[in-house]
């Protein structure tokens, strides 16, 4: 989910003794997400199995309310979330809290765009936004485009679930590879044979026991550390002997970026080929809009989240890695029973978004750069058979990324995949509102906003989302990807206009125009 503040450039080196009483009790709960996720391939399994990629990818379009929730809610606040957001706030002071308007900004957008196209894609069989686009706009390479995007976008994303796995695996005492493989040989085999049943059900446990960690942190830690005053006053002590110097309260020369960024990252959030996989699974277009509603509950678990960054700071947690600070944390506060469970629940948060980035990324690959070049198309069973093989390929993938790479790449490649899915923007989004761009327009407006991106994050040594826009003898600090969008917007407007113009490029829009008015 923090796609532009880094948390550090390595993973620790720990030197902590064996904690057993903690790794027994992450143990028990991992091998009770476990059998969950084996047990999901008979939850509302169909008469004909779950054969297909709608019942396999999507889960048959069956959630109701509550399930597409905590489907959602898992896709988007992940473990790294848990160990990135508060490692900001530790490194950085309140910049770091930007994540937090972002997913407020998200949801009434979410409301507006997401029910519509949902309708679309439920009419005509899309299981993917690049199907969307396809069918909008008749252009498979603007679908492929948008297909390889997504799954540009997706890899780092998932590698960075491995990298919250690590660190708390890494906080526990073992050492060496074989527990991150381990568990990623789990969550492959549950994955493999239950598809988005297996992280739905999961996402049910893991949200439980996330509430419960979070609740029950902002409790003890005033109490521990002396009150939320001194906890504040403390961090505000801390922060200001960093380098450069943080603050708990944002500085003028701040504001233009912190707020870019939250546009910035709500824009390119409902984007993202997991969060459209969880979407489209649900029952109806009513359910989208309950959810829009009811998300925001865990805007304010977010927010609580983000505030352990500060409790570490107050309770002294020293760590050149910031992505430590929240294990290292419940390690020295609470029993090791306790700080058992909440690692737990930090891991279990990773095995949710990487099941749903998987699936989503081998849904993308199996319609949309696959099946376009065969000659034949692919039954269902060949369809689910592909995106199985594929969404193994993914995690080992992302597996082989985090243990013979540096950290630093996937994080570096997450920043850049936060500004490479906004790009999306005018071809999804618009698209459902209006078939005014041709699509030829569009697969240029989103070269030039995947150049422009890619070259303003580059320039920072990737280092940093906020590129330094000078202008007519002004310094504008602005999230890269929102320049790129708005020159992405540009060029898409310029090419349509002049397409209009010959009468030339019009594609044919293949879906449905009545249920855009329903």
């Amino acid at each position: 989910m923090l796609k532009s503040l880094r948390a550090g450039s390595t993973l620790p080196i720990w030197t902590t003794p064996l904690h057993t009483t903690a790794l027994a009790v992450f143990c028990v709960f991992f091998l009770l997400v476990t059998l969950a996720g084996f047990w999901a391939v008979r939850w509302r399994r169909p008469e004909g199995g779950i054969a297909s990629l709608e019942e396999w990818g999507l889960g048959g379009r069956s959630f109701g309310t509550w399930i597409t929730w905590f489907l959602i809610g898992g896709d988007l606040y992940t473990a790294y979330t848990v160990i990135a957001v508060p490692a900001a706030l530790y490194g950085a002071g309140a910049n770091g809290f930007f994540a937090v308007p972002y997913a407020v900004i998200a949801y009434p957008y979410m409301m507006l765009v997401l029910p519509r196209l949902w309708r679309v894609c439920q009419r005509h069989g899309y299981i993917t936004f690049a199907d969307f686009v396809q069918g909008r706009y008749g252009n498979r390479w603007l679908a492929m485009a948008m297909a390889l995007t997504g799954i540009l976008s997706l890899m780092p994303y998932i590698a960075l679930q491995l990298v919250g796995m690590k660190v708390v695996i890494g906080a526990m005492g073992l050492q060496g590879e074989w527990p991150l493989a381990l568990a990623f040989l789990v969550l492959a085999a549950y994955t493999y044979s239950s598809g988005l049943r297996a992280p739905a059900v999961i996402a049910i446990v893991k949200d439980v026991m996330l509430y419960i960690m979070v609740l029950t942190a902002l409790v003890v830690l005033p109490l521990r550390l002396g009150g939320y005053a001194n906890l504040f006053a403390s961090a505000s002590r801390v922060l200001a002997t960093h380098t450069p110097p943080a603050s708990i309260l944002l500085r003028p020369s701040q504001y233009l970026g912190y707020s870019t960024l939250a546009i910035g990252s709500a824009i390119a959030l409902m984007l993202y080929p997991h969060t459209a996989t969880a979407v489209l699974s649900a029952r109806s277009a009513n359910t989208i809009r309950r959810n829009a509603a009811m998300l925001p509950a865990y805007s304010f678990l977010l927010g609580l989240i983000a505030l352990l960054g500060y409790g570490a700071l107050a309770a002294g947690i020293t760590t050149k890695d910031t992505s430590a600070a929240v294990p290292l944390l419940f390690l020295k506060l609470f029993p090791e029973w306790f700080a058992g469970f909440c690692l737990a629940a930090v891991a279990i948060g990773a095995l949710v978004p990487a099941a749903i980035m998987s699936i989503a990324a081998a849904n993308l690959f199996t319609r949309n750069l696959y099946a376009p070049f065969r000659k034949q198309r692919l039954n269902d069973q060949q369809e689910s058979g592909m995106a199985k093989v594929v969404s193994l390929l993914v995690k080992f993938g992302a597996l082989a990324f985090v243990l013979r790479l540096p950290t630093t790449y996937a994080i570096e490649m997450q920043l850049l995949g936060g500004i490479w899915i906004a790009q999306l923007f005018p071809s999804v989004v618009c698209g459902v509102f209006t078939r005014w761009f041709r699509p030829w327009a569009l697969l240029l407006g989103w070269a030039a906003g995947m150049a422009s991106g890619t070259a303003m994050a580059a320039s920072t040594g990737l280092k940093s989302s906020v590129y330094v826009l000078h202008l007519f003898g002004q310094a504008y600090p602005l999230y890269a990807a929102v320049p790129a969008l708005l020159l992405n917007l540009a060029v898409s407007a310029a090419v349509t206009l002049l397409l209009q113009w010959t009468g030339t490029g019009n594609g044919v829009d293949e879906t449905d125009g009545a249920v855009y008015q329903s």
